[in-house]
């Protein structure tokens, strides 16, 4: 009779279980710093300062200054280049040249948020308002009724940077947007979640205390109205009018740190998991090869993913190409163009990006044997899109072959999934991109509960796996 042959099967196994007491200290203290990043982080400019702060400290320097002297480019060389402020590539040259192409990690650093409009300002009804505009794919009403901070940039008249941080000290104001009170909700309670809130509605309280009225009826009225009294306080704390705000960059977060969830404390809810968690356990990775690699290690911090990689801090744009022809003309004084192109096509990606964990809670648009799950490791998904594999890059079998060997080899704890059920909906990355500039790649990344929600869940296992996945993949 015939023996059941457990080695036969692949079983998606829970990586706590299995994990060494040494080795679950190490997750717990990696997951610390992973939520002062994202504490640290909150905008693309943010992401960028921090993570140059940290690059600094572990002895990257700006490559601008390897470019002026291009002796210093030697294999082991560390560097970063701070792209329009909103993307930063980091990278180690390795001991072969161009040619046999790099080992490249890429994530964006763009959440879902609320930007300001252009012109914000308003009062109704002794309430001034700040007038706001979705970004990325969000459900509106996740976003009624909670603590908001606003952060960002104002270029002011000068032409000076005025970089803007209000909500998130425990001694600052917060800002919100109203809801509707059950008692008086029984026609918004028969709506869509998708028509529950107009975006139009989604303005944050900024202010309610209008000017002294004045005794002298003569003086005008206007003078004394709470938008003036939120443009006098701008002026006398920030130097900056009405005016200024069509010159900025400012977004409302969530007013919220990261923070552990359960008595276990597994899971880590924050603001931005969904990307910063692979652009931090990136950075982590290529700050911590502790050899030159072979291969030239690239990290990438992308702009716009959510709202299509558009724009020229976009994954779309030729960013990535601008980079690496600059790490080729350390080589060549030559022909920069054909070296750049030849290299893109010799080299392989990890597009880091999350993915959704199965949550029993809506089995129901998920397909279970095909699931990602919180705690099981990283997440591979060998095509991401929707329906029809539309919007993909569809990895080929040699490259999912070479990267699971990669993390086989150092016992890395990893899973292969797709997002959901096939018609259920879907998603993209940056990873179709990516293969338009020849690169073999892969999507690779952290599975979430609460996707897009201004607080989303991950697992502390999961995270830890990310940074030891990227960096034996750079190495």
């Amino acid at each position: 009779m015939a023996k059941f042959d457990e080695s036969l099967e692949f079983t998606n196994k829970n990586s706590w279980k299995t994990m060494s007491d040494e080795t679950k200290a190490e997750v717990f203290a990696f997951c610390e710093g992973y939520k002062t990043f994202l504490d640290n982080s909150k905008t693309e400019r943010e992401s960028v300062d921090t993570a140059i702060e940290l690059l600094t400290a572990a002895g990257f320097v700006d490559f601008e200054e390897i470019l002026k002297d291009k002796a210093k480019a030697v294999p082991g060389t560390k560097l970063y280049y701070n792209y329009k402020n909103r993307s930063l590539f980091i990278a180690v040259l390795g001991n072969t040249a161009p040619e046999n192409g790099f080992n490249l990690v890429g994530a964006h650093i763009d959440c879902p948020r609320l930007d300001l409009k252009p012109a914000p300002l308003f009062e109704d009804t002794n309430i001034a308002y700040l007038k706001t505009h979705y970004y990325g794919g969000i459900k509106k009403y996740h976003w009624l009724t909670i603590p908001l901070a606003l952060h960002g940039v104002v270029i002011k008249k000068d032409g000076t940077t005025l970089k803007v941080c209000i909500g998130e000290k425990d001694s600052d104001p917060k800002f919100m947007i109203s809801d509707l009170l059950p008692h008086l909700a029984s026609n918004q309670m028969t709506k869509t979640a998708a028509s529950f809130v107009d975006a139009e509605q989604m303005s944050v309280i900024i202010g309610t205390i209008p000017g002294k009225e004045p005794e002298d009826k003569d003086i005008d009225e206007k003078a004394f109205t709470v938008k003036q009294n939120i443009l006098t306080y701008l002026a006398e704390e920030y130097g900056i009018d009405e005016k200024d705000f069509l010159r900025a960059e400012l977004v409302i977060v969530p007013a919220a740190k990261a923070c552990d969830i359960g008595l276990d404390r597994g899971l880590i809810a924050s603001y931005g998991h969904d990307d910063r968690i692979c652009a931090y356990t990136e950075l982590r990775a290529i700050m911590d090869l502790e050899k030159t690699p072979e291969k030239t290690a690239v990290c990438y911090f992308a702009d716009k993913e959510e709202i299509g990689s558009v724009g020229n801090t976009g994954a779309r744009s030729n960013a990535l190409e601008y980079f690496v022809s600059l790490l080729c003309s350390l080589y060549t004084d030559n022909d920069v163009m054909w070296l750049t192109k030849r290299c893109l096509n010799a080299s392989r990606m990890l597009s880091a990006d999350v993915t959704a964990a199965f949550d029993p809670s809506y089995p129901e648009v998920y397909d279970k044997s095909n699931a990602a799950f919180l705690g099981h490791g990283i997440a591979i998904e060998k095509y991401t899109g929707a329906r029809g594999k539309s919007g993909t890059s569809d990895a080929s079998a040699e490259f999912v072959y070479e990267v699971t060997e990669c993390f086989d080899s150092e016992n890395i704890a990893w899973q292969l999934n797709e997002m959901g059920k096939i018609e259920a909906g879907g998603g993209g990355t940056i990873a179709q991109f990516m293969a338009d500039k020849g690169i073999e790649v892969i999507d690779c990344g952290v599975p979430l509960f609460n996707m897009h929600a201004p607080l989303e869940l991950a697992s502390k296992a999961d995270i830890y796996w990310a940074y030891r996945a990227y960096k034996s993949f750079m190495k």
